[in-house]
């Protein structure tokens, strides 16, 4: 299958934006109101949620509303207060050595449900590139102050009252300046599910905090996040999705006296890390290296590359054909079936 990314520059939220939401939105109205219209928060508490937890959101949140048409719905849908919930898969980790800090992450999801867009902004006087979720959500990204932050599921079932996890990152890199600060949001601002957040900053400082709806925040010096949180409580995605056997792997190639930060990258496009279950929504989507002292985002695919920065920011498009693992398997045992040519 193919699959396009974009990537789109825009300083002020105007007609760019406007029609990416306006692509987006059947999919997400139909999303949104999956559980019925009863099942979300009403616009009055929406809103009332975001001016308690993120205030200085609400001026962009009211210019994006408008430029959505300004319906009850697409209000309510933007606010990101209790939607319904959503899995990935994803694996990051942190490295960090004398010469570099770099963010590696795979983002593993199914591709009829990813936006696919990199997204350049300066909305609130810091400028910000991220692959974007939920129409102006944070997958993963940095600011200009040299901040990234990057999510994966926590691998808990329960839902709660709070926020989806794309907006919290949005939020913290176009006001926060450092991994003390992006954590102090994140143990303040409630979100909706489990999620692991991995934060590194310029000077090479880096937390993983793990959240959730119905426990405190975890604050821990780990440069691994896979989808559990310390132990397995979910045990039918964690096989699912190999959650162990990432994050195990990823450790090894720490206590590996012989890795460097090439071949620390190179792991990540390798098995047990890049996934091909496409269809059952746990393929690997792209390989996100994030390099925060150059202002510098290089997305990676086993047929490219697209780097992209704030000195240097290339909009256009990338098509990449993703194989699921039973297309490989079938295209492999048909090769071992063709008759030698003599």
């Amino acid at each position: 299958m193919k699959f396009e990314f974009e990537a789109i520059a825009e300083m002020s939220p105007g007609e760019k934006w406007q029609r990416h939401f306006q692509r987006l939105w059947p999919g997400y109205r139909k999303w949104f109101l999956s559980q019925g219209d009863v099942a979300r928060p009403s616009y009055l508490e929406s809103v009332t949620e975001l001016r308690a937890h993120m205030p200085e959101l609400l001026p962009t949140y009211e210019i994006l509303t408008e430029l959505a048409g300004g319906s009850d719905l697409a209000a309510r849908a933007l606010a990101l207060y209790c939607p319904p919930p959503y899995l990935t898969g994803c694996s990051q980790a942190v490295w960090v050595d004398d010469q570099s800090q770099i963010l590696v992450r795979n983002y593993d999801y199914h591709p009829a449900l990813t936006e696919g867009a990199v997204f350049y902004s300066c909305w609130n006087k810091r400028r910000v590139i991220a692959l974007c979720d939920c129409l102006w959500g944070v997958l993963d990204g940095l600011n200009d102050a040299g901040l990234v932050v990057s999510l994966t599921f926590g691998g808990r079932r329960v839902v709660g009252k709070g926020f989806g996890i794309p907006l919290v990152l949005r939020y913290i890199l176009e006001f926060c300046d450092s991994t003390d600060e992006a954590v102090e949001v994140l143990r303040r601002v409630p979100p909706h599910m489990a999620y692991n957040v991995t934060v590194l900053d310029a000077s090479g400082h880096f937390k993983t905090v793990y959240l959730c709806p119905d426990r405190p925040p975890v604050t821990r010096q780990f440069p691994v996040a896979t989808n559990h949180q310390g132990r397995v409580e979910w045990l039918e995605h964690a096989h699912a999705t190999s959650t162990l056997e990432r994050e195990r792997f990823l450790f090894s190639k720490f206590a590996d006296a012989e890795q460097t930060e090439q071949s620390f990258v190179d792991a990540f496009l390798d098995p047990p890390l890049f996934s091909r279950a496409y269809r059952k929504g746990y393929g690997t989507l792209y390989t996100a290296i994030y390099r925060p002292t150059k202002g510098a985002l290089e997305l990676r695919w086993p047929d490219g590359a697209w780097i992209q920065s704030f000195d240097n920011f290339e909009e256009g498009k990338r098509v990449t054909r993703f194989v699921d693992q039973d297309e490989l398997e079938q295209s492999l045992s048909d090769r071992t079936q063709e008759p030698r040519q003599a």
